[in-house]
């Protein structure tokens, strides 16, 4: 196989993915506008779902415009061998192969982000500000960028330094260490990532004597589930949808509520939220997707050790010196197939994964008050109730609300 070859194969993968992807956003739009099942006529009244159904167009065009231009920066970069001209000015600073990456790696990043912040800008402050959603300022839009670029280049440049060693001083075999790397960070971020990340960007509290803490200590007391650290997170601070989540292990188990998740639910629906996320947790679904996504990671450097080496790779995008970072992109663009059915995959089984932690709620709990919260976290966000089949197996991580409400009430 020629260079010039895989270069065709690279771009035909953009392509399809592309057409891929607007054939089921268009499918998935021409049911925006269906008549709802009558175990969800009660989310919205006739104004709401007008609005939500204004909702829909307007992100879907959106949409449309942002991936578009997305698809052709890509292209025009790929056609006119922007990664040699960036690799080419990397290498004016150094001869280091990681300093040449780390170099490549900023440019393209920051590059990118500059590019596409019009967009993110008029999504956060037209899009989300004329349906209500937005409480973000512009200096915590920006804020959060700066904050952003400088966790990419502090975690995301140490980890590919250190990958990048591996390669240069072990060879093929360097998968394994940067495996071996990849999982200790995983399995840290998943105990520690709400204690460290999070205060970068949110406050967290600990939810205050009353009511609701009450409520939750007694149902956590009933299945046997030791529960100290309940957070509320000011959610708040950047839009109006709510949230809930668990992370750690052991004793660095939290549970963390959004600020507008306590304002819009009542405290029945509160624990039967929190009993939902207790049933990923008692299910083991928390460390079945932790320990995937490990296996998985260890598959892709496997695969990529038996291709980095090839010079096929670099000269493939135009650049004549074969190099670790750009072999990297081209096998990114080369897997994304791969990665495409991998995550059908992890999606099957998220979908499976919610019926369960729905089930534990109900039997552990109330399914009702589940029922309703679900319903008023679709409302307040403007959700769409009647997503095109092929979509929500392609793109849903959760079942469709519908769907839900029929196992709960089964």
């Amino acid at each position: 196989m020629t260079s010039t070859t895989l270069f065709y194969i690279i771009i035909t993968i953009i392509v399809i993915n592309f057409i891929i992807d607007k054939v089921l956003d268009a499918l998935n739009a021409k049911h925006f506008n269906d008549t709802l099942h009558e175990d969800l006529r009660d989310v919205y009244d006739d104004v709401e779902y007008k609005k939500s159904q204004n909702y829909k167009a307007t992100t879907y065009k959106f949409g449309v415009l942002t991936s578009t231009f997305s698809l052709v920066l890509t292209l025009c970069f790929l056609w006119f061998d922007g990664f040699e001209f960036v690799d080419t000015i990397a290498r004016n600073y150094s001869d280091n192969p990681i300093i040449v990456a780390l170099i490549f790696f900023g440019i393209i990043m920051i590059g990118s982000d500059i590019l596409t912040t019009p967009f993110s800008y008029y999504s956060t402050f037209i899009i989300e500000e004329k349906f209500g959603f937005n409480k973000t300022t512009v200096s915590t839009f920006f804020l959060d960028k700066i904050k952003g670029w400088l966790m990419m280049a502090l975690v995301g440049g140490g980890i590919l330094a250190l990958i990048i060693w591996f390669y240069e001083v072990t060879g093929r075999y360097f998968w394994l260490y940067a495996w071996a790397l990849v999982a200790a960070f995983t399995l840290f971020m998943n105990m520690y990532y709400s204690k460290l990340i999070v205060p970068l960007f949110n406050k967290q509290t600990p939810l205050e004597e009353g009511t609701l803490r009450d409520k939750i200590s007694a149902y956590a007391k009933t299945v046997g589930f030791k529960l100290d650290k309940i957070f509320v997170i000011d959610g708040s601070k950047r839009s109006t949808k709510a949230n809930a989540y668990f992370s750690g292990f052991g004793s660095e188990k939290r549970v963390t509520l959004y600020d507008t998740l306590i304002n819009d639910l009542e405290d029945e629906e509160i624990v039967a939220v929190l009993a939902h996320e207790v049933g990923h947790y008692k299910k083991k679904h928390i460390i079945f997707n932790l320990f995937a996504s490990i296996i998985l990671t260890g598959f892709t450097l496997f695969i990529l050790s038996l291709f980095i080496s090839n010079p096929l790779l670099s000269q493939a995008l135009g650049v004549e010196i074969p190099s670790f970072h750009i072999g990297l992109i081209a096998f990114g663009l080369l897997y994304s197939p791969i990665s495409e059915i991998t995550g059908l995959i992890m999606n099957l089984f998220s979908r499976k994964f919610e019926y369960q932690a729905d089930d534990y709620a109900k039997n552990t709990y109330k399914g009702e008050p589940l029922i309703t919260s679900l319903k008023k976290l679709s409302k307040n966000s403007l959700s769409n109730l009647t997503p095109h089949p092929a979509y929500v197996f392609m793109h849903y991580s959760h079942p469709t609300l519908l769907q839900r409400i029929g196992n709960l009430r089964k």
